[in-house]
């Protein structure tokens, strides 16, 4: 899996994505700066891009984080509870602070991704029975829990039409001026870059660690940090998008291996290159209609996902 293969298939992708949809766009008509094509490209279109570039490359690396300091390959936003966490912290704002701005909204979700988080993980470390397929059963049984909640207060709110809003991923409703909360995933993978080597000496076990002399507490926390910044500003701009963050690092550790820091930009390259696909796969399926990146992401994801259960299983 060579890397600058990677890069030009984002490129290609990128420009395909660019080029599809309703309304016709070609490359000669944006020579006119005046004309409709161009303010479509430039409002929607490129926007759109962007944020399938940066939702694929962020939710991809959260997986990434939590499957290394958890030590498990089934751990992810979507096992762990994670994205149904954030989901109850957007319904807690929506009905204690409703006249509360996006940045607050986000502040609140993201209170709440990082404490469910938190405490799967502590759940994971009072398990006794830590088989690597047991551990994320845990985790999507927590995360039912939590999406009964917000559903049950949802309805008795009646508001339940609009936590579906976030409950499917789409990117047709992205535009200029409601996605720029996903450049926060910028920062998050630099700083998740430079801490790479320290998330791998604390993926070997918190004795190892601290035979090292790394902070192994305050480490995992700064990555669940990450984790929860991440899932927070994707499931804000775009909504729930299962499973990325579950096979992609996946697929990248069969080829590249486990050391974080080399397979990270695999990781972030193959996490929007999967987007990209599913939604251009989304866009053309049923032309001129549009299938929910959610819907696709879940149906490639979870076939994919059984796949690596049944590989895993072959060559246990």
């Amino acid at each position: 899996m060579k890397i600058r293969y990677l890069i030009v298939a984002v490129i290609i992708l990128s420009f395909l994505s660019l080029f599809v949809g309703v309304s016709h766009i070609t490359p000669m008509g944006l020579l006119d700066f005046k004309s409709e094509e161009t303010e479509i490209f430039l409002i929607s279109r490129l926007p759109r891009l962007v944020a399938i570039l940066l939702a694929g490359a962020g939710m991809s690396i959260a997986g990434l984080i939590m499957q290394q300091l958890s030590r498990n390959k089934f751990v992810s936003p979507t096992t762990a509870g994670t994205l149904d966490a954030t989901r109850l912290g957007i319904l807690v704002s929506m009905l204690f602070f409703t006249n509360a701005s996006t940045i607050e909204k986000m502040v609140v979700a993201f209170v709440f991704a990082l404490a469910g988080t938190l405490l799967f993980m502590q759940i994971l470390d009072r398990i006794k029975f830590k088989d690597a397929i047991f551990i994320p059963l845990v985790g999507l049984m927590f995360g039912n829990i939590l999406s009964s909640i917000t559903t049950f207060f949802a309805y008795k709110a009646n508001i339940i039409q609009n936590m579906s809003a976030w409950l499917q991923g789409d990117f047709s409703m992205i535009m200029k001026g409601r996605y720029e909360l996903l450049y926060i995933s910028i920062p998050v993978l630099i700083v998740t870059y430079l801490y790479a080597n320290r998330f791998t000496v604390a993926g070997m076990g918190e004795d190892f660690s601290k035979n090292l002399g790394l902070a192994y507490r305050r480490i995992v926390n700064i990555g669940l940090i990450l984790v929860a910044l991440i899932t927070t500003t994707v499931v804000l701009t775009v909504g729930m998008i299962p499973f990325l963050g579950l096979i992609i690092p996946n697929i990248v550790s069969i080829f590249k291996g486990d050391h974080l820091q080399k397979t990270l930009p695999h990781t972030a390259l193959l996490g929007a290159i999967f987007l990209l696909i599913c939604d251009i796969l989304g866009r053309v399926l049923i032309y001129p209609y549009e299938i929910s990146i959610s819907l696709m992401v879940g149906v490639i994801g979870s076939g994919i996902f059984l796949y690596l259960l049944f590989r895993r299983k072959a060559y246990a």
